[in-house]
């Protein structure tokens, strides 16, 4: 799951980013609203879910809320603020914000917001990716190959094996460019090349062979992957 996070105190948006991280979000963290608007602009479809600071550089949270409601876009918005009045409240869900969290507040509280978010609007993240034989199983972060009632393979997969997996998954039969396996995987800032798309691709393949599933992962050279599947 990509979330973009918009907060320019350091402190607080490096913290908020290390623990998305360790709960397995994958996380773009930018500090003026402009910069923002920017990914939402060409990147949008990328997005699970936003978290906006109110007062922010150059475009402020409440203003970029508006302005992705008014492009029809119905992304998830998580607002950050000090703002704690009546009407401050008011003003952030009028906007377009779906929930509004007033500093200071405890990270546990942040990560419980943003699972009541995803139970909003449960296609974002379900418990479990099922086609075929195969499970991804969100809560254990393994893959299940399930041939018969009785027979059952279950192998523990890392962070990024699961979200190349899982976007895989999402596009059966479809290419998949190196660009956009790169874009869905790593974060906006973060140097990566082909090679390293290629190598987590090479890993992952050795992770499905192990458990009974075969090599479901073509190599299109000069194009890029497809995850094959059949009913």
């Amino acid at each position: 799951m990509r979330v973009l996070l918009v907060e320019d105190e350091p402190d607080l948006g490096a913290a908020i980013k290390r623990v998305l991280t360790q709960q397995k979000y994958l996380v773009d963290w930018v500090m003026d609203g402009n910069e923002a608007w920017g990914h939402l602009e060409y990147r949008w479809t990328e997005y699970t879910i936003g978290i906006f600071d109110w007062l922010l550089p150059k475009m402020s949270g409440l203003e970029l809320c508006k302005k992705l409601r008014q492009n029809k876009n119905a992304m998830p918005v998580l607002m950050l603020t000090a703002k704690d009045s009546m009407e401050d409240k008011v003003a952030g869900l009028d906007a377009g914000a779906d929930d509004y969290l007033v500093k200071p507040f405890g990270m546990e509280e942040l990560l419980a917001r943003l699972r009541a978010l995803q139970r909003r609007v449960p296609q974002f993240q379900p418990q479990k990716l099922t086609m075929g034989n195969l499970t991804l199983d969100y809560g254990n972060n393994i893959i299940i190959n399930k041939n018969t009632s009785e027979d059952k393979q279950e192998m523990s997969l890392t962070n990024k094996e699961f979200q190349l997996l899982e976007y895989l998954m999402k596009h059966p039969n479809q290419i998949l460019t190196t660009e956009q396996i790169r874009n869905q995987l790593w974060e906006a800032s973060a140097e990566s090349s082909s090679n390293v798309v290629a190598a987590q691709v090479r890993l992952l393949r050795r992770k499905l062979a192990s458990s009974g599933c075969g090599n479901p992962i073509e190599t299109l050279h000069g194009m890029g992957y497809r995850f094959n599947f059949k009913n």
